[in-house]
């Protein structure tokens, strides 16, 4: 407020006191009024033939400043609200134009429909989430910088269940190297069929794609999966490099070979090439996989927060980079349109914004030995009370 409002009586400092009137012998001559006008007003964008000024309608009866002509404060507020009407269409239109660009972007190539027989649909809503190691869209240069390796074909990095309904929001990692069953499946390249088998997680997803992934997720909890997304290196890399980069606080530095990952301890903004590698890194974890999991879902929530501040979402030169680095690598199922992609998108800020559960399916043995290796054995009667709860829409335990 400026100081002159708070002076009752006084008027402002632009203005000058009103002076008496000059002698007639000074006045200007007397002019005829001019007929009046037949102009109409001009179409909505064209240029008005009215010149510019304030019209004043002489003193005020009650004294001080004169007041406006009413038809030019009417016309004034016409021009305000045509304005106003523009800047409205240019922003629905835009945002109109942006919801077809990333509808007609989504990669729709997994068909949930088309997996035979499978669990019975459960109360509220159930998401897969899943980080492949799908090189698309790297060149050979980024291959090598972001130490991604020349493997050919996809991998799963991270799963993820993330159910949201009545009751709230949950998201719980299946570690990669579960030991689990795979259901009976043709092999897409030769044709041959595969009796039932159980194996890790992760082969799953090697072995028959998206399709068997869901159906051996879906084999193992009981829980039916509403939609399937799935995002790889590139679409990771460039998420994160689009908002900014990522602020992570470390106990301890982080490096890795395998991965590439080489991280100070303590408080530090991670690019996209470290950001990958901090998530891929094992090695160096106490608990193996089980460990991994849990740096996903930190920097998950990180994300997260990053990507939902006011700066990042009323940004466009932010948050349309942002949208594109992650429609260039995402996968989702055909059922799955851009309302259906923006409701995971909040439901996975929710879980990892404090308005949520996060957690990790209970464990028996991290530690497994299998003939396919070492691998992580589910705890059957605590993971199976964790499922229910998930399919009946309760909270868990």
């Amino acid at each position: 407020m400026s100081d002159w409002t708070d002076r009752p009586g006084q008027p402002p400092p632009e203005w000058s006191p009103r002076r008496d009137p000059p002698s007639p012998a000074l006045a200007p001559p007397t002019r005829k009024a001019p007929p009046p006008s037949t102009r109409t007003a001009p179409l909505p964008g064209m240029p008005s033939s009215a010149a510019p000024g304030r019209y004043d309608s002489g003193p005020d009866p009650r004294g001080g400043r004169g007041s406006r002509n009413p038809r030019r404060r009417a016309g004034r507020g016409r021009r305000y609200l045509r304005t106003a009407g523009v800047l409205v269409s240019a922003l629905v239109l835009g945002g109109a134009g942006t919801y077809v660009w990333a509808d007609t972007r989504l990669n729709q190539e997994v068909d949930l429909g088309a997996l035979g027989a499978r669990v019975p649909a459960g109360e509220g809503t159930t998401y897969l989430v899943v980080g492949s190691d799908s090189r698309e869209g790297l060149s050979a240069q980024d291959r090598k910088d972001l130490n991604t390796g020349s493997a050919e074909g996809r991998r799963t990095d991270s799963v993820i269940l993330l159910h949201t309904g009545a009751n709230g929001t949950t998201m719980v990692s299946l570690p990669r190297d579960s030991w689990v069953t795979i259901p009976p499946y043709v092999d897409p390249g030769t044709g041959r069929g595969h009796r039932a088998a159980p194996d890790k997680l992760n082969a799953a997803f090697s072995l028959g794609g998206p399709d068997l992934l869901v159906r051996t997720v879906e084999r193992n909890t009981g829980v039916r999966v509403d939609h399937y997304a799935e995002i790889g290196f590139a679409g990771f890399v460039g998420v994160v490099d689009a908002v900014g980069g990522v602020d992570l606080c470390l106990r301890r530095a982080v490096r890795d070979k395998d991965s590439g990952a080489n991280l100070p301890a303590g408080c530090q903004t991670l690019d996209g090439a470290e950001a990958l590698a901090f998530v891929r890194q094992r090695k160096q974890e106490a608990r193996g996989d089980l460990g991994r999991t849990r740096n996903q879902q930190r920097f998950l929530a990180a994300l997260a927060r990053k990507a939902a501040t006011p700066s990042t979402l009323a940004d466009p030169s932010k948050s349309f980079p942002t949208l594109r680095a992650g429609l260039d690598t995402l996968i989702v199922d055909d059922g799955t349109e851009l309302p259906d992609l923006m409701a995971l998108f909040e439901a996975m800020r929710k879980a990892t914004g404090g308005g949520g559960r996060q957690l990790n399916v209970p464990v028996a043995d991290p530690d497994l030995c299998t003939p396919k290796g070492s691998a992580v054995k589910w705890d059957e009667r605590r993971a199976r009370a964790l499922f229910n709860a998930l399919r009946e829409d309760r909270p868990p335990g």
